[in-house]
C-alpha cells in the first residue's frame, strides 16, 4: 500500500499549516516554528481536517524528505524548512561544502542564468548536497536542469548558508555569478 491512510493528503495539510498559513488553524508559530501538538490537532478539528496523534505520528516518521520534527519533550511540532510566513527557524550559520546544486525545470534555465535563484514566495532558496536530490527536485516542475552553487565562493564572500535538520541547505539568494548550468 503506497499511501496508507491518506498519509500523502495528510503530510500536504500539515505543510500547508506549518509552512504557511497557521492562522488557517488558529496557530501561532513559535520561535523556531514550533506549535503545540495539542493545539495543532485542536486546530485541524477546527478547521474539519481532524488528525490523531498516531496518524500525526505516522506522517512524521514516514516522510522520506523528513519535513517535520516532533521536539525531544513529544509536544510540539515544526516543518523544517520551506516556509513562506515569516519564521525564525533559529538554524545558525554553517559552512556549506565548496558546491551544492538545485534542480528545476529547464524553462526557469534562462532567467536563473539572468537574475540568480531567488525563494520565490519562500523565505530561503532551497539547496542540495548532491545532483540526485537536485534532479528529483527540477523533475517535480517538468523537464529537470541542474544548476551547480559556489557556495564555498558564496561564502568565502560573506554569504550565510543554514542547513535544515532534513539535510536541506538553505540561503537567501544566490547571484548569477555563482551558478554553472550542468544539465
Amino acid at each position: 500500500m503506497k499511501n496508507p491512510g491518506g498519509v500523502t493528503s495528510r503530510s500536504k495539510l500539515l505543510s500547508f499549516v506549518l509552512r504557511h498559513d497557521p492562522d488557517a488553524a488558529g496557530l501561532t508559530l513559535e520561535p523556531g516554528g514550533w506549535v503545540e501538538i495539542d493545539a495543532l490537532l485542536a486546530g485541524l478539528q477546527a478547521m474539519g481536517r481532524p488528525m490523531t496523534r498516531d496518524m500525526l505520528e505516522l506522517v512524521v516518521t514516514s516522510n522520506d524528505k523528513k519535513r517535520f520534527s516532533i521536539s525531544e519533550d513529544g509536544l510540539r511540532i515544526r516543518a523544517a524548512q520551506g516556509h513562506s510566513v515569516p519564521v525564525d527557524m533559529e538554524y545558525a550559520a554553517v559552512s556549506p561544502p565548496e558546491k551544492l546544486y538545485h534542480g528545476t525545470a529547464s524553462r526557469f534555465q534562462w532567467q536563473i542564468l539572468e537574475e540568480g535563484l531567488k525563494p520565490m514566495s519562500r523565505r530561503f532558496v532551497h539547496l542540495s548536497s548532491d545532483m540526485k536530490t537536485a534532479r528529483d527536485v527540477g523533475k517535480r516542475h517538468g523537464k529537470p536542469v541542474i544548476f551547480e552553487v559556489a557556495s564555498g565562493d558564496m561564502e568565502r564572500e560573506g554569504i550565510e548558508f543554514h542547513r535544515a535538520e532534513n539535510g536541506v541547505w538553505l540561503t537567501r539568494d544566490v547571484q548569477p555569478d555563482f551558478l554553472r548550468l550542468l544539465e
